[in-house]
């Protein structure tokens, strides 16, 4: 090598060296900014461990001695996270203190991209004795620092920033650097965001069907429904402690708690002082659905000295509170309470959920009430028909009947001890006791009486039908009637009732029943009381009528054998509890029987019309021709007489009756005598039970009650069954509701098995034979999911069809349901333009009756879903609220699948930012090396 060559090299070697210092700092910055994006992808959600790694990397690449990031919210700045930062200046930083203006000079980021302080002790800030500038520099020893804004769509959303203990400027690529690190970490939070709504909506949902569950496998146990509520609604909410509460109307009762101080609670068992004006309770009954408050500590009552709110907050550490009040149809029925330990309010969210759970609560209360009302009344009827067995197996023998009436009462009345007193016409005398043997023995020991005036037997002796007393000790007669504080003070009566027992005006005695508690008898159960004495009675009755007929064996034998009816007829009711038709079938087949009548039937309420809905004994003729006959209030047949009067009505013969306008029942029925008995609810007739005799024969009055008890017992069987059948139908949807949300649970981002699952359910519910569920883009209509459909119509709603404005169609982009009873119907009055787009459900799908309801986000048309029926058969205004509720769950999946979309194609932006990073370096590498060859070839070893 000649010595041109070697000078030449030396003069190369400065750059060659400079090249390849910018060589190792480009590559360990690319590769710093790859291993935080890996941070990224591998811990989404997690800021923590992102913003160590990316402090950590900026540090290093920076030259920094320690450094910081702070989040930024409602004008205060927040340690998120530091990295070398002395002790002192880290319990500096995590005082909360909000730096003024001109403080740390973070305030001036929100309108410079980064700040960048040469020497902090030369600063302003630092000699006019700033706290924040004298922490900076005194406790954490920083003498140059740069601060880079992160911001999301122009707004700040906090700082990153490193710090070097000596005076040395930061250079421009290591700004750039610092603020590359702080668009990473605009990602990371927004990324973090967006999961965290989402993993939020999920656990909401979640819960929502966990709750359902509870309530679908607890019907009518309220304790396992609240328990659960509260425990979901504490954890969503992040609440300390919290509470369920029921009002009867004049108390509030706990019915959950949940996480309370035991100081606290201690507190409420000793504390029965009632709440005072401003309670939160009080705010409940005023008409407040919600009752957010910030600081319960900060409110009237508090500082007014309110002992319940003193012993809240503090006892219970309560500070901020949120009630959603439990409202069916304006009443108060309770509220459920979420107390925090700190200030801090709780958020629209969380607010909106606890409205949810309070909706679901009046729900499962409503359930609870139903099934109570069902299990009651179905109670009751098996206490009389055992009333009636006894009466039965017991003729002539009043012991074993007042026993059984007596036990009964006095259960299903709830109360501690049960009596009967026959009366003579001028003493009373014991029937039957069941309760307090102390005070058995001593009515025994006393027997047959006269009582005093202002007794309960003796008002009824003077003619009160019942007696009911609160508070035996609190009566006007407890003091002035020896008589009343003896039996009080023997018994330890204090809530009475009494009911009289009558046959015509004629007394035959009492039935009591008394608790050894004031707490007043319902009016359930005074009628319940009233039903029993009624049974008494009629046993009283049959005992008087046995005992001066027992010659004569053919009423006896006439007797037992309604008896025995009315139990059969029982029997069937409890049988038969959703199946109508063999209840109704037995009552006109046993009413026809024991009175004689050759032929009987029965007809209900079908909207505005009455229709047969069981008959007996008709011939094939005149039974196919009454079912196609329907009734109306009127004079022109016996059974719209009784429906115009409200009461039996008899016709000695048809066939002589001017009135009678339908002679089919003479012609081809045959029927001369006829009697028509209505089915009474609330006075109202919802039915008529009628039966006939082929000759002229008037049915006797013993009869015609016999046939008003049977069409009483058609009433009980048919209200049972429809109290049975809404509770079965609203644990159906119940149950469909949170299957569906388990769908949506376990597919997450796939609609496809969530509208499946939404069609069936709907469907099934709604009584369709087609369903479809339709997406529209502004301006086509097209399905997404179908149901039963033919081939060839699936396929035209799946091409789609474009929106016809003055159609259907506008009135679901308004949100409002369309319901079309005969869609040929309205083709045939529409538009031909109109009339095109619905042809082809006509014509296809044999389509008569339609329901579609909207699916909206934030008042935008996103599709509908429509059930068909092959018929013409309106939607109940409960199908078309089944299928809005299903509706909006399609939505809420729709919503769901749009987020999880838009996250997983922002993960994979972050992934293709990663590949630009590695191809850029890659790149810079082999410029790098291609210039090392220009410049000497033997240099080029040194770039691999």
């Amino acid at each position: 090598m000649s010595p041109t060559d070697n000078g030449a090299l030396e003069d190369a070697r400065p750059t060659i060296a400079d090249l390849q210092r910018q060589l190792d700092e480009a590559l360990a910055r690319e590769a710093a900014l790859a291993e935080v994006l890996g941070v990224i992808n591998s811990s989404p959600g997690d800021l923590a461990l992102v913003f160590d790694a990316m402090l950590d990397k900026a540090m290093r690449l920076c030259g920094a001695a320690f450094g910081v990031l702070r989040t930024y919210a409602a004008g205060s700045f927040h340690l998120a996270a530091s990295r070398g930062v002395p002790e002192a200046l880290v319990q500096f930083l995590q005082t909360g203190w909000n730096p003024p203006a001109g403080g740390w000079g973070l305030q001036a980021l929100a309108q410079e991209p980064f700040i960048h302080v040469i020497d902090a002790t030369e600063d302003e800030g630092y000699r006019q004795g700033n706290p924040s500038r004298i922490a900076l520099v005194e406790l954490g020893g920083a003498r140059t620092y740069l601060a880079v804004s992160l911001r999301k769509d122009s707004s700040l959303i906090g700082a990153i920033s490193v710090y070097r203990r000596e005076v040395r400027p930061f250079s421009d690529k290591q700004i750039s650097l610092l603020q590359n690190f702080a668009a990473q970490a605009v990602i990371a939070m927004e990324n973090a965001r967006l999961l965290t709504e989402t993993r939020e909506a999920l656990q909401q949902q979640t819960a929502t069907a966990e709750v359902l569950q509870v309530i679908n496998t607890s019907p009518g146990d309220l304790a396992p429904v609240f328990d659960a509520m509260l425990d979901k609604a504490m954890r969503l909410c992040e609440a300390a402690f919290g509470e369920f509460r029921t009002y009867d109307g004049e108390r509030w009762h706990s019915a959950a708690i949940r996480g309370v101080p035991s100081r606290f609670a201690e507190f409420r068992k000793r504390n029965t002082a009632p709440a005072g004006p401003g309670s939160l309770g009080a705010r409940v009954l005023a008409g407040q659905p919600i009752v957010h408050v910030l600081d319960l500590k900060d409110e009237d009552p508090y500082r007014a000295g309110d002992l319940n709110r003193r012993g809240l907050v503090d006892l219970g550490g309560a500070r901020t509170a949120l009630v959603a009040s439990l409202l069916m149809d304006e009443t108060v029925l309770g509220f459920i309470i979420l107390y925090r330990q700190e200030v801090r309010p709780f958020t629209d969210k969380q607010i909106a959920l606890l409205q949810n759970f309070a909706a679901q609560a009046v729900i499962a209360m409503e359930n609870a009430r139903l099934l109570t009302e069902t299990r009651e009344a179905l109670e009751q009827q098996t206490a009389t028909a055992e009333v009636l067995q006894v009466i039965n197996s017991s003729p002539g023998d009043l012991a074993p009947v007042f026993e059984a009436v007596v036990e009964k009462a006095t259960r299903l009345c709830e109360a501690t001890h049960g009596y009967l007193f026959t009366y003579d016409g001028e003493r009373f005398h014991p029937g039957a006791e069941i309760g307090d043997s102390h005070y058995v023995e001593w009515t025994r020991q006393h027997g047959p009486f006269q009582p005093p005036a202002n007794t309960a037997l003796g008002r009824i002796r003077r003619g009160e039908r019942l007696v009911h007393v609160a508070d035996i000790r609190k009566d006007d007669s407890f003091d002035t009637v020896s008589a009343i504080r003896e039996v009080a003070e023997v018994s330890g009566a204090r809530s009475v009732l009494t009911v009289a027992l009558r046959r015509d005006e004629v007394l035959l005695g009492g039935l009591g029943v008394y608790r050894q508690e004031v707490r007043p008898f319902s009016d359930k159960q005074i009628a319940l009381l009233e039903n029993f004495a009624a049974q008494a009675v009629i046993a009283m009755e049959n005992a008087r009528l046995l005992g001066e007929l027992r010659t004569r064996t053919d009423d006896l034998q006439e007797s037992l054998e309604y008896q025995t009816a009315i139990s059969d007829v029982l029997k069937v009711i409890s049988r038969s509890t959703f199946d109508l038709q063999p209840v109704l079938t037995t009552v006109a087949e046993t009413a026809a029987r024991l009175c004689g009548a050759d032929l009987a039937f029965i007809v209900r309420r079908e909207d505005k019309v009455f229709r047969p809905a069981a008959s007996y004994s008709l011939s094939p003729e005149w039974e196919a021709h009454l079912w196609q006959e329907s009734f109306a209030p009127g004079r022109d047949t016996v059974v719209g007489r009784v429906l115009m009067e409200a009461r039996p009505v008899q016709a000695a013969d048809l066939a002589a009756d001017p009135e009678h306008m339908r002679p089919t029942a003479v012609t081809i029925g045959k029927v001369h005598t006829s009697l028509g008995v209505p089915l009474l609810r609330e006075g109202e007739p919802i039915g008529v039970i009628a039966i006939g005799r082929q000759r002229v024969e008037p049915f006797s009055d013993r009869q015609i009650e016999l046939v008003r008890n049977f069409a009483d017992q058609a009433v009980i069987a048919i209200e049972n069954a429809r109290l049975l059948t809404e509770t079965r139908e609203a644990l159906e949807q119940q149950t469909a509701t949170a299957e569906v949300l388990q769908v949506v649970n376990s597919s997450p981002g796939d609609l496809a098995p969530v509208f499946d699952a939404i069609l069936e359910k709907a469907h099934n519910l709604c009584g369709a034979d087609r369903g479809a569920l339709v997406s529209f883009d502004g301006q086509w209509f097209r399905a997404i999911a179908t149901r039963g459909m033919p081939e060839t119509f699936a396929e035209f709603l799946r091409r789609g069809f474009p929106f016809v404005p003055g159609g259907p169609a506008d009135e679901l982009l308004r949100g409002e349901p369309v319901h079309t009873l005969d869609l040929a119907a309205f083709a045939a009055e529409s538009p031909p333009g109109i009339a095109r787009v619905v042809q082809p459900a006509l014509e296809l799908a044999g389509t008569r009756t339609i329901l579609m309801v909207p699916l909206c986000k934030d008042g935008a048309l996103l599709g509908y879903i429509a059930a068909y029926r092959l018929e013409v058969r309106s939607f109940t205004d409960k199908q078309i609220a089944l299928l809005e509720n299903f509706a909006a769950q399609a939505v809420i999946a729709m919503e769901n699948a749009r987020l999880l979309g838009e996250l997983r194609q922002r993960t994979e932006e972050v992934a293709e930012l990663n590949r630009g990073l590695e191809a850029r370096v890659a790149a810079q590498v082999e410029e790098l090396g291609r210039v090392g060859r220009q410049l000497d070839p033997r240099a080029a070893v040194v770039v691999p």
